[in-house]
């Protein structure tokens, strides 16, 4: 088979740690270029993972690199230019959750990508992990019953420091905590539950920032903290909190809670990515929780306790999420979550948006 000439745009710190080191361990995939503004930290993260060609023009890139694919780690602003002309070239592409600034742009985006018939992908990290997985296997085996409602929340602490940044500027990432961390957790909701019809939520801007950008100019704060009603299509509801705000004592400053209920049972899932990864269940019959077993955590009969180290594992050595896209490219098969997924993802924030702003209940069909 075939490697995988990939091209990689954008040189963040999430390149360096999640996306070179999984393309590394696919063994399928030859990065034979990286495109970042700033030339010094892409000539760096180059002579670290031995990428040939280096560029601070991401057009450039697309026209002189011979590539069958390209990583979009870059942001939200320039998802959808970089993403467009990759797919006139023939590309293959990954692009980073949330997929557009709008729904208008990601519908287009997954347009051409049908048009194209190119292999896609949005990376909502979370649903590659083993508690998801797990949770998801025990509602396709019908553990809940009839879905209820679920409850989850995703806390973290990188918004409590009160300088600029591109994520709470409206103009470059459309939304601050409802897209950079909800959008993860209502696509779980989603994967989970099924199609939502409506949409409520309240939006709120804790930390004052500066009123100019770095280059002077004002700029709409977006949201660090944000909770979202959802109603799915088969009568179930569920809420999603997002903060960029919470104190988190621990060496990742993020926690996530998980709870879904229905006529068979619930399940309860957390972990604070130190000490603790635990899911739990109780079936309506018992009267008390069960630790439930997440097959990925164990280890010789024993569950590993380097959390971490099971979180690197997913996607350097067990090929979750990027190897997953690497395969579907070589072999033309299909991987998830699409850009399809992303536009209907991109479609309830939208949602959540307008219903922020005029304060009402959205039926998730005036997203169009």
């Amino acid at each position: 088979m075939k490697q995988v000439r990939v091209g990689i745009i954008g040189t963040s710190w999430w390149v360096d740690a999640m996306y070179l080191p999984s393309l590394a361990g696919t063994g399928k995939a030859t990065v034979v270029a990286c495109c970042g503004r700033n030339e010094e930290r892409a000539r760096e993260l180059a002579s670290i993972w031995n990428i040939p060609k280096v560029y601070t023009d991401w057009g450039k890139m697309l026209d002189e690199e011979p590539l069958d694919a390209v990583l979009i780690s870059t942001p939200n602003d320039t998802h959808c230019p970089i993403t467009l002309a990759a797919l006139e070239k023939g590309l293959h592409v990954l692009c980073e959750k949330p997929l557009a600034l709008n729904y208008a742009e990601a519908r287009k985006m997954a347009e051409a990508a049908k048009a194209h018939q190119a292999v896609t992908m949005v990376p909502f990290t979370y649903s590659f992990l083993p508690m998801t997985q797990s949770i998801k296997r025990l509602l396709n085996e019908g553990y809940l019953g009839k879905p209820y409602h679920l409850n989850f929340r995703y806390n973290a602490d990188y918004g409590r420091s009160p300088e600029y940044s591109w994520r709470f500027d409206q103009k470059r990432a459309g939304s601050g905590s409802l897209g950079d961390l909800g959008s993860h957790f209502i696509y779980l909701s989603v994967w989970f539950f099924g199609s939502v019809t409506h949409v409520s939520a309240e939006l709120s801007t804790v930390i004052e920032r500066p009123d100019l950008d770095p280059t002077g100019q004002p700029y709409l704060q977006t949201d660090d903290f944000s909770i979202i009603i959802l109603t799915f299509s088969n009568g179930a509801k569920g809420v999603v909190q997002a903060t960029t705000v919470a104190h988190e004592p621990t060496p990742w400053g993020q926690s996530h809670y998980f709870d879904l209920h229905g006529s068979g049972g619930t399940l309860r899932g957390w972990t604070d990515w130190e000490r603790t990864y635990k899911l739990y269940g109780a079936k309506s019959e018992e009267k008390q929780f069960q630790e439930i077993e997440i097959p990925e955590m164990m280890w010789d009969g024993r569950q590993r306790r380097d959390i971490q180290q099971m979180y690197k594992e997913t996607f350097r050595k067990r090929g979750k999420m990027t190897g997953e896209f690497i395969e579907a490219v070589a072999s033309g098969k299909a991987c998830r979550p699409t850009f399809q997924d992303g536009a209907e993802i991109q479609r309830i924030l939208e949602a959540a948006l307008l219903s922020a702003q005029e304060n009402r209940k959205v039926e998730i069909k005036e997203i169009s």
